[in-house]
């Protein structure tokens, strides 16, 4: 059986260009015990991954150059030699950026049985839902009635944490930059305020007027005039939890810090950076919690979806270009 995959042919400076990315087939070699092949039936792409295109190893191990990519990806057992894992099973693994993948069972999650559609175990119930929920609860130590701001606020991981956080009661405000993201964050009750065009201080002075008691939480994806503005406007024992920095992923230098971090021991503040992988033995109280509410509607989420394996390299490009509402998602 052939296997299409995708590869990058280089460790890119500043903005992927398309060309980076190359489509490969190969015949799968013949199953061993233990393992699966899977034909992938959803793709996820994330901002992290352009960290793995780097060629320097963070947390992970950067992509190799000529080696198929990796990522999220649900699909269906088409072969197995595992007996836990059957021909038809649904499943969730890390093989993804192809339309065939073949690994050990030991790398294969089978599907929780939460009445969602198969791919919001890449969205709302995987990893950018697993993070908001850690960020919010493990990190900044969210209590009822606090005041939260989450930048990136309609995105994979924003969207679910402006939503948890406005169940607990306080005044949420979410920064966004395009008109529908912030119409969509103010259809679901929270304060939007656009990030475009703005300074520090004019973003500063904006979030002032949205939220005048300040903020005990804030959550961190972006960095930049974001993370300015919002050490600006904590409270004294504020608690931030910084997810991602989103604004410095494609810089091709260094990226200036805060004018502002003494703000920080005048307002005493807690920042605090965390990777989900560390915490993903919670993931079970994370599906318990939030599972339910996502099947009875209670937690709305967006996708935003690329039709084709194809158009992969497009779907996650676009991610540093705004242009994806809720989940980036890529249907085969």
């Amino acid at each position: 059986m052939q296997s299409r995959y995708f590869t990058i042919n280089d460790f890119p400076q500043g903005t992927p260009a398309r060309e980076l990315f190359e489509l490969h087939e190969a015949e799968l070699p013949v199953l061993a015990e233990g393992e699966v092949r899977i034909r992938n039936t959803w793709l996820s792409v994330d901002p992290y991954m352009r960290g793995r295109m780097s060629g320097v190893k963070t947390y992970i191990d950067p992509f190799v150059i000529g080696e198929p990519l990796e990522g999220a990806a649900v699909g269906e057992v088409i072969e197995s030699r595992d007996t836990r894992l059957a021909v038809g099973d649904k499943v969730r693994h890390m093989a993804g950026w192809r339309d065939i993948a073949q690994l050990p069972s030991d790398q294969v999650e089978p599907l929780p049985g939460i009445d969602v559609p198969e791919q919001a175990y890449l969205g709302v119930l995987g990893m950018p839902g697993m993070t908001a929920w850690t960020g919010l609860n493990r990190i900044a130590e969210m209590k009822a009635g606090d005041n939260v701001l989450v930048s990136a606020a309609s995105g994979a991981v924003g969207s679910l944490a402006v939503q948890l956080a406005k169940a607990r009661g306080g005044t949420v405000v979410g920064i966004a930059g395009a008109p529908e993201k912030l119409e969509w964050l103010e259809s679901h009750g929270i304060k939007a305020v656009s990030y475009r065009d703005r300074d520090a201080q004019q973003l500063t002075e904006a979030l002032q007027a949205a939220c005048p008691d300040g903020f005990d939480v804030y959550y961190e994806n972006v960095g930049g005039v974001c993370l300015e503005a919002a050490l600006n406007t904590l409270r004294p024992g504020g608690r931030i939890a910084v997810c991602g920095m989103i604004a410095r992923y494609n810089a091709e230098g260094p990226a200036p810090g805060p004018s502002n971090l003494a703000m920080l021991l005048i307002h005493r503040l807690r920042m605090q950076g965390f990777i989900i992988f560390d915490h993903w033995s919670d993931y079970p109280r994370f599906l318990e919690e939030v599972g339910p509410k996502v099947a009875n509607g209670e937690i709305d989420y967006a996708e935003t979806v690329e039709e084709g394996l194809e158009r992969t390299p497009e779907a996650f490009l676009a991610l540093f270009e705004g242009a994806n509402t809720g989940k980036m998602l890529v249907r085969l």
